[in-house]
């Protein structure tokens, strides 16, 4: 069978971006920064980017690019005879597969909500019409799973198209089209009679306000979303670490993911803050700042049905370019398993995801009743919970121990092969960092979600 490749490494840096870019840049973000005061927690936030995020997304790059293989073969290629990381194939593919059950749902929402912007079918209601829009979406189970139904068959196009040229070319095209749209909404919030106080709250560090929260609950959930923004783990970003050649380092190229992911979530900010403050908007609302008040601000803006518009587009692309790289990491991953073609496995993988995506669908509306998590919780918390609070930070765990022990792949090999090619070289000297350190502060944030899950009340 004939392995997927990348014609070039501004596909592979975008296709990596666009895994790494989604909805928890856009809408979680957003509603965290304001949550917990603006731009002190972003400085703390871009700390822990750097910290956590570099040195695992290099780990999985080079497992990826030294194996030619993705993650459902990888460690089998590359671990010592006799030993057991081949066991995290199995964690890998469950993580993306679950991930694929809930995100396709939120991403039909996006599509439900781009339809709705642009036909007018928002115009002229306040918070509480459109909320009431978004209830009525939640409790259709055939509208929910229309849209997610549309988002599967798309997305298993693309990949049915090929990695070089589905994949990579669609994807290239859709982040190119992502970042205009970004800088062109930034710049109309920007220029909103009233937004210079939102570019305060924004850009202006007051370290007061995480006095305010607690500094430990805000250093948390900076660490949380620097560490489940890139989708680090899960081997999601591996296979495209498989499909490009050794011309470049793979710490630059990790740094290149990292700064787009970042432009996005910081973009993204500057659209929603300034918007809010010139509409006299909290900017604090929670998750119902995407869906409610947003769309709200939207409806008060001169042209808002154009930007409305614009901005759903925008969210949509975000929300496929996540799922077009899971689903193509699944494909990867059960072509080499199965020695099945790959058109072969997208031809009954697009059944198999509709299918498993219809409890998270259900959940909201006749299976509201399932509450896995304790009362309040639906289906979707507990498959979120999962990926997010249980394979995320281990399969990080397993990643960072195979390539900095001697019973792994072992230090020199991992730097060998990210050092291989030209420009940034890997710093050597945080070697005890993430030998020791980095894992710990890993364990910690595995730990914290749990009690924050279940303890803290």
């Amino acid at each position: 069978m004939e392995r997927g490749s990348f014609s070039s490494r501004l596909g592979f840096i975008l296709v990596s971006a666009g895994c790494a870019i989604g909805l928890g840049n856009v809408w979680r973000f957003p509603y965290i920064t304001g949550q917990y005061g603006g731009a002190a927690f972003v400085l703390i936030y871009l700390v822990f980017l750097l910290i956590l995020g570099l040195p695992i997304m290099v780990a999985e790059f080079s497992v990826g690019r030294a194996s030619k293989r993705s993650p459902a073969l990888s460690f089998d290629v590359l671990e010592p005879k006799g030993t057991k990381w081949h066991f995290h194939k199995y964690t890998a593919i469950g993580g993306n597969l679950i991930l694929m059950m809930f995100y396709t749902t939120i991403s039909g929402w996006m599509l439900y909500y781009l339809y709705k912007m642009a036909s007018g079918g928002l115009s002229g209601l306040d918070v509480e019409g459109i909320g009431g829009v978004f209830g009525a979406l939640l409790a259709d189970p055939v509208t929910l799973a229309g849209n997610m139904m549309a988002i599967v068959l798309v997305c298993g196009g693309v990949c049915y198209l090929g990695a070089e040229k589905g994949v990579e070319r669609i994807t290239k095209w859709m982040m190119t089209c992502l970042l205009l749209l970004m800088v062109v909404l930034a710049v109309n919030s920007i220029l909103l009679p009233g937004s210079g106080e939102g570019l305060r709250y924004y850009l202006s560090p007051d370290f007061g306000r995480l006095v305010e929260h607690g500094l430990d609950e805000v250093i948390f959930a900076a660490m949380g979303q620097a560490f489940f923004t890139l989708s680090i783990g899960i081997g999601s970003l591996a296979i495209f670490g498989s499909y490009i050649g050794k011309e470049k380092r793979l710490t630059g190229e990790a740094a290149w993911v990292i700064l787009l992911d970042t432009f996005v979530a910081l973009t993204a900010g500057l659209i929603i803050f300034p918007a809010c403050f010139s509409f006299g908007v909290s900017p604090s609302s929670g998750p119902n700042l995407l869906f409610v008040t947003l769309p709200n601000v939207f409806n008060n803006m001169p042209l808002g049905q154009f930007w409305g518009t614009l901005f759903f587009l925008f969210m949509t692309f975000a929300a496929m370019s996540t799922v077009i790289a899971v689903f193509e990491t699944l494909i990867a991953s059960f072509t080499e398993l199965l020695g099945k073609e790959r058109r072969s496995v997208i031809g009954w993988g697009i059944p198999t995801i509709i299918l498993l995506s219809m409890p998270c669908v259900l959940g909201f509306n006749l299976w509201s009743g399932i509450h896995p998590l304790g009362e309040g919780t639906i289906i979707l918390d507990l498959e979120d919970f999962l990926v997010s609070n249980n394979l995320l930070p281990l399969g990080s765990l397993v990643y960072l121990a195979f390539c900095t022990s001697r019973w792994g792949w072992g230090w020199d090999n991992f730097v060998g092969e990210a050092d291989t090619g030209e420009g940034m070289r890997f710093p050597k000297w945080i070697r005890f960092y993430i030998t020791y350190i980095l894992p710990i502060i890993v364990l910690y944030i595995f730990a914290r979600g749990y009690y924050a899950m279940f303890f803290a009340k």
